[in-house]
């Protein structure tokens, strides 16, 4: 991973999942963002990962969270996989993958990682997980730091 905990986190601007433009900085200045990058809509193991932060999805939105995942695939196949999956977060569409390389989102340099940064307010980020097989990780590692940041700012 070249993106470490204490760097400021990259802007970018790309399509949702419904082809709207999403300005990473607009969000982050609204609440902390656990952005997670993966490898490919409709897979095992990223199926199983966008269910798991669907599911801890109220959690994350209480604790003042938004979850957000990018992958290369395109906004038609990130609208089905939300859709078939009623996945209740946002999808962007990364097709010539300069945002996964700006985050450093890659194994061994060139094959799609699964990372997972949490991004506060300010957009310093605050925690980075990289694991291409311990989805579980993922999701309840972010939600700890998102609780953390929650009650340092209380």
């Amino acid at each position: 991973m070249s993106l470490q905990v204490g760097d400021k986190a990259p802007d970018f601007t790309l399509p949702d999942q419904s082809g709207a433009p999403v300005k990473l900085s607009e969000r982050w200045g609204e609440k902390v963002v656990v952005l997670y990058f993966y490898p490919k809509d409709n897979t095992r193991g990223c199926t199983a990962e966008a269910c798991s932060f669907r599911d801890g999805y109220e959690s994350f939105t209480d604790a003042g969270a938004e979850v957000i995942g990018i992958s290369s695939d395109t906004v038609d196949s990130h609208e089905k996989f939300a859709g078939r999956h009623e996945l209740p977060f946002t999808l962007l569409s990364d097709r010539d993958r300069a945002v996964r390389k700006q985050y450093g989102a890659t194994t061994l340099g060139v094959v799609p990682g699964r990372i997972t940064f949490v991004i506060d307010r300010t957009g310093t980020v605050r925690h980075a997980f990289s694991s291409m097989t311990n989805i579980g990780g993922h999701v309840d590692d972010a939600l700890a730091v998102v609780k953390r940041l929650r009650d340092e700012s209380e």
